[in-house]
């Protein structure tokens, strides 16, 4: 995620699928993370295209996942980081794993 890119961050109870970037589901408030154990931040850019995504568990981050796009707005690479291993997926134009 570029620190000079405008982005909006949100939270969520979940995700669906398993595709990636990953679809977060069900949006609450900033007020109601203090009732949750678990939840999930997004930040999106002006597109709404997620950029970064974070697994919070008990106020620290479980799991990450930075995402990158083509101008065509496709995914153009995920960088997934859990347990301290990182792992970048690298992908074509058309969305398919190189």
């Amino acid at each position: 995620m570029n620190p000079e890119q405008q982005t909006e961050c949100r939270y969520f109870v979940s995700y669906s699928g398993i595709k990636l970037p990953l679809k977060l589901v069900n949006e609450i408030t900033e007020t109601s993370l203090n009732n949750r154990n678990t939840y999930y931040r997004g930040y999106f850019d002006v597109q709404n295209r997620m950029l970064l995504c974070q697994k919070v568990v008990y106020g620290e981050v479980e799991s990450e996942h930075q995402y990158q796009y083509y101008e065509c707005g496709v995914l153009k690479s995920a960088q997934i980081t859990e347990d301290d291993e990182v792992r970048k997926i690298h992908f074509n134009e058309l969305g398919e794993v190189v």
